[in-house]
């Protein structure tokens, strides 16, 4: 099988890479395990905030203050400025409605009622702007539903000012899950239907009466927006989802949504199927690469893009005294020394979270210190930026794999 560019991974840079490339008219297949970052998504998406320890205002402005070897540096800021200006509409296109703004931070609500810089939110979660001005706020929870802390959210928006009320909601769908399995908000999200969404309505505006916004967990709308959506029309008052601890509702419906996009314009996906070696010519391109699942049946592409993430998407796999890229042996960026992959102290900034690929300037990784010039690294694979400490790791994700596609494109 032959195709113009085959994506290894299908998280939220290979989706991105695979979605940008099929609209640009290319023949593409996307390769996924499964399960991915997105699975554990906020319902937020960051791009730059914090630099330093400090938080940051405005990130794209904050981007010309970081170190070369940084994805957004080596992107270089005004290319950074004019692909965020895109993300908005690019997501839209597959349905996925979000809001915010790269030229200011806004402050996402955590499930802990904590505040934490956003870029860019899902159109029905919940932000500091979203609660403004609000005096009484009721939170909603799910008989024995564990996954959900409205006593920790409800201090938090009480120290803040705002009158809290608290109500647990008794579905019977839910009930009977409830006695058959564990109740997690994936479990709840595949099973509640629309008769469920008008009974949860009719609960609501019976508990909220005086109030001026519900929060409700993130369980709500499994592959699209339409049982929230549903929800909000028939509920008095408005109504934002808070994330829950994963697995995410709301990461398994944006990866659904893209996928769905990118095989309706006729790209391949597919699913539960791992890359496990590459074949190089003797130039050192990459030729072609072969499957778990697909065995002697070799596939080839004229351009790839690794999108297999870090350590957490096994894209990089720490051994005793190195660290490696387990599919093609690239050449990964680490020092020798093992003791400076780690600090003791626990909390601290660790040097490993900024271990990745080496690669040149336009983001190729190398192999044996030359350059795989049909390849591309994307996403969690880069070294050179801490994603947890910046909250930065969607917006690398995303940017770096559109500026990949864009490149294969042209």
């Amino acid at each position: 099988m032959k195709y113009d560019s085959i994506i290894i991974g299908g998280g939220l840079s290979g989706l991105v890479a695979g979605l940008r490339l099929i609209k640009k008219q290319k023949k593409v297949a996307v390769f996924s395990l499964g399960q991915s970052a997105l699975h554990f998504s906020s319902g937020s998406f960051g791009l730059l905030g914090s630099v330093d320890g400090h938080l940051v205002e405005s990130p794209v402005d904050a981007m010309g203050s970081l170190p070369a070897a940084h994805p957004y540096s080596r992107l270089g800021k005004d290319h950074a400025a004019s692909l965020v200006a895109e993300v908005k509409g690019f997501f839209a296109d597959a349905g996925i409605k979000l809001k915010g703004d790269a030229g200011r931070n806004s402050s996402r609500v955590t499930p802990l009622g904590m505040l934490k810089p956003a870029w860019l939110t899902l159109e029905d979660f919940v932000t500091a702007d979203d609660l403004r001005n609000k005096k009484k706020c009721t939170i909603i929870n799910f008989k024995g539903f564990l996954d959900f802390y409205p006593d920790f959210l409800g201090a938090k928006l009480e120290a803040a000012g705002m009158k809290v009320n608290k109500a647990e909601i008794v579905l019977e769908t839910i009930e009977h899950l409830r006695k058959q399995t564990e109740l997690r908000a994936s479990i709840i999200g595949r099973t509640l239907k629309d008769a469920d969404i008008a009974k949860l309505a009719s609960q609501i505006n019976a508990v909220a009466v005086d109030s001026d916004v519900v929060l409700v967990p993130a369980v709500i709308g499994y592959t699209s927006d339409k049982h929230f959506n549903d929800l909000r029309a028939k509920v008095n008052v408005p109504v934002f989802a808070v994330a829950t601890t994963p697995m995410s509702v709301c990461g398994m419906r944006m990866q659904t949504m893209l996928r769905r996009r990118f095989e309706q314009l006729g790209g391949t996906y597919f699913l539960g199927d791992q890359v496990s070696d590459g074949h190089f010519a003797h130039d050192g391109r990459l030729e072609s690469i072969a499957t778990v699942n697909l065995g002697d049946d070799r596939l080839y592409a004229d351009n790839f893009v690794l999108a297999t993430g870090g350590f957490f998407g096994h894209g990089l796999v720490a051994e005793p005294k190195k660290v490696i890229e387990p599919i093609f042996g690239l050449d990964v960026e680490v020092p020798s020394d093992h003791d400076l992959w780690v600090d003791k102290d626990f909390f601290a900034t660790q040097p490993y979270m900024s271990f990745g690929l080496s690669t040149d300037d336009k983001f190729h990784p190398l192999k044996d210190g030359k350059p795989v010039v049909n390849l591309y690294a994307v996403g969690a694979a880069l070294g050179g930026y801490d994603a947890l400490k910046e909250d930065s790791g969607a917006g690398v994700a995303i940017l770096t794999a559109l500026n990949a596609a864009d490149i294969i494109a042209k």
